[in-house]
C-alpha cells in the first residue's frame, strides 16, 4: 500500500514510527468489513423484489414505500443503540448479536405471507444494520494506525457497494433464471423469497469470522482491562510499544468520567457541541442527496421510464460496479488530500449531475400510464445517474463513514455515534419512504430536492468540517 505522501511513513509504520504488523491490521479490516458487505446486501436486496411484493401484498404507494424503507427504523434503533452497547458490551460482542440478526431476518422476510411479518421481520434486519453501520468503520479505526486509517476505514464503503452489487447480482441471476422475480423457482417459490433467502449465506460468514478478532483496545482500557489491551496492541505495534499505546489511551481518559449522553453538550454554555452538528450535518446530507432512490429503487425507477425488469437489474449492476471503482479512488487519494476537499468535490459533482437528471425527468412523457423519455434524454439520464453514483462513492459514501468513526473525540464517540447513526438512518427514512409518492407527483422535483440538497452540502461542508487526515484518535477535540 502506498505511503501518505513521499516523505511521510510508509503503510507498515505507525505515524510515530512504530512497524505495524500489517497481515495481522489487514485480517481484523477483512472481517469487520463484512458487516459493511452485510449492510449493503441487506439493503440492497429490497431492489428488484419490489414486484414480488407488491403482487403478494397488494401494496399501494404508501404501502410501497413502508416496505421498503421498514428497515431504516430499525437502522436508526440499531445506529442509536448500538453506540452506548459497544460501551457497555463491547465493539466486537454487538457487532456479534448484529449477525445473528441479519440471519433472523433473512430467513423471516423470505417467509413472511403478510406485509406486517414482513415489515417486521425487516426491521430486525434493520437493527443489524444500524449496529453494523456505525460500528465496524469505529471498530476499524480504533484498530489501524493514524497515518492509513482513512483508506482502511474506507474499505468498508467498498465492502456496502459490493454488498449491494452482490444483491442486485444475485436478484439478476434469480429473476432471470427463473423468468422473473415473481415466477416459481426452487421448492415452487418465487424467486423474490429467494432473494432474501440468499442472505443468510453472507450473515453467517460474518458470524463466525467475528469470534476470530479481538475486541477493540480502547474499549478494554476503557473498562480496565490494561493487559489485555497491552497485548492486541503489542500484536498490532510490536511488543516494544503495547504499552506505551496504553499509557496514551489512558491519559485521554484519565480526566474523563463514564461515557455519558451530557458529553455532546458543551459544559459552559450547555449548547450542542459543534463537533457534533459537523457529524449531523454529514449524517444527514449524506442521504439528502438521494443515494438509495438509486440502490433501493433502482429497477423500479428505469422500468417507469421505459426499461425492461431484465434491463433495469442489469443496470443496478453496472452502477454496483462503478461504485467499487470509486470506491478504490477514494481509498487511492484519502489519506493524500484528505477528507474535507473529497466531501467539496463530491457536493460539487452531485449538484451538476442531479441537475442534468432533474432535466431529464422533467422532459418524460406519459406513454400508456407509464413515463417514458424520448430520444437522446434515456441514455442521457442513464449516464447523469451512473456519474453521480461514482461522485457519491469517490466521496460522501465512504467519508462520511470514515469521519463519523474518528472525528468524535474518545469521552463522546459512542454517545456521538449513537446520535449521529439515528440521524442518517431517519434522514434514509425519510428519503426512501417518501420517494413513491414524490415521484408519482413529480420525479422532476424529486431529483430537484436532491440536487439543492448537494449545493447545501457544499456550503455545509465548507463551514463545519475541519480535516481529520493523520489525526490520532486521542487528539480528536470536540
Amino acid at each position: 500500500m502506498a505511503s501518505v505522501s513521499s516523505a511521510g511513513p510508509s503503510a507498515g509504520m505507525s505515524a510515530d514510527g512504530a512497524k505495524v504488523n500489517m497481515a495481522f491490521v489487514a485480517a481484523i479490516v477483512a472481517v469487520a468489513t463484512i458487516g459493511g458487505f452485510m449492510f449493503g446486501y441487506d439493503s440492497g436486496v429490497i431492489n428488484g423484489t419490489q414486484e414480488g411484493l407488491n403482487s403478494a401484498f397488494k401494496l399501494t404507494e404508501f404501502g410501497t414505500g413502508l416496505n421498503v424503507a421498514a428497515i431504516l427504523i430499525g437502522c436508526a434503533i440499531g445506529a442509536f443503540a448500538a453506540g452506548r452497547l459497544a460501551d457497555v458490551w463491547g465493539r466486537r460482542t454487538v457487532m456479534i448479536i448484529s449477525a445473528l440478526l441479519f440471519v433472523i431476518s433473512a430467513l423471516g422476510t423470505g417467509a413472511a405471507h403478510t406485509s406486517t411479518i414482513f415489515v417486521i421481520f425487516r426491521l430486525i434486519g434493520g437493527l443489524g444494520v444500524g449496529a453494523a453501520s456505525v460500528l465496524c468503520p469505529v471498530y476499524i479505526s480504533e484498530v489501524t494506525p493514524a497515518n492509513i486509517r482513512g483508506r482502511l476505514s474506507s474499505v468498508q464503503q467498498i465492502m456496502i457497494i459490493t454488498g449491494l452489487t452482490g444483491a442486485f447480482v444475485a436478484n439478476y441471476v434469480l429473476a432471470h433464471t427463473a423468468g422473473s422475480s415473481t415466477a416459481d423457482f426452487w421448492l415452487g417459490l418465487p424467486a423474490w423469497r429467494w432473494m432474501f433467502w440468499m442472505q443468510v449465506i453472507p450473515a453467517g460468514v460474518f458470524f463466525f469470522a467475528l469470534l476470530t478478532i479481538p475486541e477493540s483496545p480502547r474499549y478494554l482500557v476503557a473498562k480496565g482491562q490494561d493487559a489485555k489491551a497491552e497485548a492486541i496492541l503489542s500484536r498490532l505495534f510490536g511488543p516494544g510499544t503495547g504499552a506505551a499505546k496504553v499509557a496514551e489511551i489512558r491519559a485521554s481518559l484519565s480526566a474523563d468520567h463514564k461515557p455519558k449522553f451530557s458529553d455532546l453538550l458543551d459544559p459552559v454554555t450547555k449548547k450542542i457541541r459543534p463537533i457534533l452538528w459537523a457529524g449531523l450535518v454529514l449524517a444527514i446530507f449524506q442521504q439528502f442527496v438521494g443515494i438509495n432512490i438509486v440502490f433501493y429503487y433502482g429497477s423500479v425507477l428505469w422500468q417507469s421510464v421505459g426499461f425492461t425488469e431484465d434491463d433495469s437489474l442489469k443496470i443496478n449492476i453496472l452502477s454496483g460496479a462503478l461504485s467499487i471503482l470509486a470506491c478504490l479512488a477514494a481509498i487511492a487519494l484519502i489519506d493524500r488530500i484528505g477528507r474535507k476537499p473529497l466531501l467539496l468535490i463530491g457536493s460539487a459533482g452531485m449538484a451538476v449531475t442531479l441537475g442534468v437528471l432533474t432535466w431529464c425527468f422533467s422532459t418524460a412523457t406519459t406513454v400508456n400510464g407509464a413515463l417514458h423519455l424520448d430520444g437522446s434524454v434515456g441514455p442521457i439520464a442513464l449516464v447523469a445517474a451512473n456519474l453521480y453514483v461514482i461522485f457519491f462513492n469517490l466521496s460522501w459514501g465512504p467519508v462520511m463513514w470514515v469521519m463519523l468513526g474518528e472525528m468524535f473525540p474518545n469521552q463522546m464517540r459512542g454517545s456521538a455515534l449513537a446520535v449521529a447513526g439515528f440521524a442518517q438512518w431517519m434522514a434514509n427514512f425519510a428519503i426512501s419512504f417518501s420517494f413513491p409518492a414524490m415521484a408519482k407527483m413529480s420525479l422532476a422535483a424529486t431529483y430537484g430536492f436532491y440536487a439543492v440538497s448537494a449545493v447545501v452540502s457544499f456550503f455545509l461542508v465548507q463551514k463545519l468540517i475541519h480535516e481529520t487526515r493523520g489525526k490520532e484518535l486521542e487528539a480528536m477535540e470536540g
